[in-house]
């Protein structure tokens, strides 16, 4: 994950302040140091990591300690603060209207993303109930214009074409008369990159906008090219105008700095984040949020976001019922497994979860997607009524569901014992009055998270990560002798 090694360095200065006992001016000094380290190596820009070091500084030695408040977590919150400061403090405006014809222009380099980017926002804004055009206006690139088409097919959505033998201007041109005579709202213009900077051609770009008069000119960034990010970003604010920075590939495992200097740098806000790549791995920017994921503090309002677009609540409280009545079944637990894997990676989902984001990111093998895999074969390997009645499930019922699908009889007992516990915690969460995200999802949550739990049967489940919880020792059987 990105910002991991920026995290865990955090994570150690703050460690460091916490065993001191109470703040002075040597140890925030020397955090500060620390601080200004972790960010240099994250590949933050050196302008920006001065700045927000010497705000730290200056606000921890001025800042009065508030009774019940440890000094440690009141530094803590100051860093959070000028980090989400640092990422732009609120997040971007951003909104387009039904009743125009809504004109977004891209830029960038090549191979920073900005033509899977314009397929993720034809993705975004058809659910928002658009009706988008992708314009090709790349004519240098070789197969490019067959790259936006396949994007265009992926999202269902049209791709304006006229080769590479048309100028720019009379391609967008002809694209703005398709948009008014087909009714389409929303056009997206995917203009052409260049490997370098001074490669980039500013003069057609700006008579683009010139006839355009864009609603939003975004420039597409690759995050994992740290400061090279950042010196496209400011060559293009300078010489082309851009209205606000997307951000691709921030679910990569690079340092991150470009994502931490681009808005102090251009002064211009993180609008998007490209997550994955699929179609709707695609963001909002939230500065606090992300500034609370770089600490370890989760995401929840992501998280809950996430589930929203997933969960059926009629669902849900039929789910919640079941566990109350102990009639919770190996096929609820199927559907709870597919549910959570469509809101993305375990991992990633349990780094939202506030309290687990660090454990997340330090054990790296906690979670095992394979072992999902294996848990949803052993259940599609029994028969309806075995899923809906797990106690019936004897030893040569056991084998058969091993055989078919592949595993092992352990496995398979592996699997059960890991059901029955998440099944008994799952209902102690609701008679403990469980809501929030667990009641969204039907309280099901912890079922899957166990199956992800890598190992199996036997250990700590997702749902108790953090507990004091030891699953019970296995009672060794005595054999007598003969």
């Amino acid at each position: 994950m990105m910002f991991q090694a920026l995290g865990d360095k955090l994570e150690s200065v703050f460690r460091s302040i916490r065993g001191t006992g109470k703040i002075s001016e040597d140890n925030i000094k020397e955090a500060a140091r620390q601080i200004r380290l972790a960010l240099l190596e994250a590949d933050v820009n050196f302008r920006v990591v001065k700045e927000f070091t010497t705000h730290v500084t200056e606000k921890a030695l001025g800042t009065e300690v508030v009774s019940r408040v440890s000094p440690g977590d009141m530094f803590i919150k100051i860093v959070h603060d000028e980090l989400v400061e640092m990422l732009g403090g609120q997040p971007a405006t951003f909104s387009l209207a039904k009743d125009k014809i809504n004109t977004i222009i891209l830029l960038g380099l090549q191979g920073s993303g900005k033509t899977t980017f314009a397929g993720k926002l034809a993705h975004r804004f058809k659910k928002e109930g658009f009706k988008p055009l992708l314009v090709a206006c790349d004519i240098y690139r070789p197969a490019a214009v067959e790259q936006l088409k396949v994007v265009g097919q992926t999202v269902d959505a049209t791709v304006f074409e006229m080769g590479t033998q048309n100028p720019v201007v009379k391609i967008a041109a002809a694209a703005m008369d398709k948009a008014v005579a087909e009714s389409f709202n929303t056009v997206i213009f995917d203009t052409a990159g260049r490997l370098h900077i001074d490669e980039v051609k500013m003069d057609e770009l700006q008579a683009l906008k010139n006839l355009v008069h864009p609603d939003f000119t975004f420039l597409v960034a690759d995050s994992t090219t740290g400061q090279d990010a950042v010196n496209s970003a400011e060559a293009f604010a300078s010489q082309v105008g851009i209205d606000g920075v997307c951000l691709t590939k921030l679910d990569g495992d690079a340092r991150g700095g470009a994502a931490l200097s681009i808005k102090k740098i251009t002064g211009k806000p993180i609008v998007f984040a490209g997550v994955g790549e699929k179609p709707e791995n695609l963001e909002f920017f939230y500065p606090d949020r992300m500034a609370g994921r770089i600490l370890g503090m989760g995401d929840v309002v992501s998280l809950v976001e996430k589930a929203a677009e997933v969960v059926d609540q009629k669902q849900a409280l039929e789910m919640q019922k079941k566990i109350r009545r102990e009639t919770f079944s190996f096929q609820d637990f199927l559907n709870q497994m597919k549910m959570v894997r469509r809101m993305g990676s375990f991992k990633d989902v349990i780094s939202m979860i506030p309290g687990l984001g660090k454990l997340a990111q330090q054990d790296e093998g906690a979670f095992d997607e394979k072992q999902i895999a294996r848990f949803e074969a052993m259940i599609q390997s029994m028969t309806m009524e075995e899923r809906e009645k797990p106690e019936i499930l004897n030893g040569s019922r056991r084998l058969r569901i091993a055989k078919g699908s592949g595993n092992s009889v352990t496995d398979v007992n592996d699997m059960v014992r890991e059901f029955d516990m998440a099944r008994k915690m799952m209902k102690e969460m609701l008679a403990g009055g469980g809501r929030g995200l667990g009641a969204m999802l039907g309280m099901g949550g912890g079922a899957p998270a166990a199956a992800a739990r890598k190992g199996g049967g036997g250990r700590n489940p997702a749902g108790r990560l953090g507990s004091n919880y030891t699953p019970p020792k296995k009672k060794k059987k005595k054999h007598k002798r003969r």
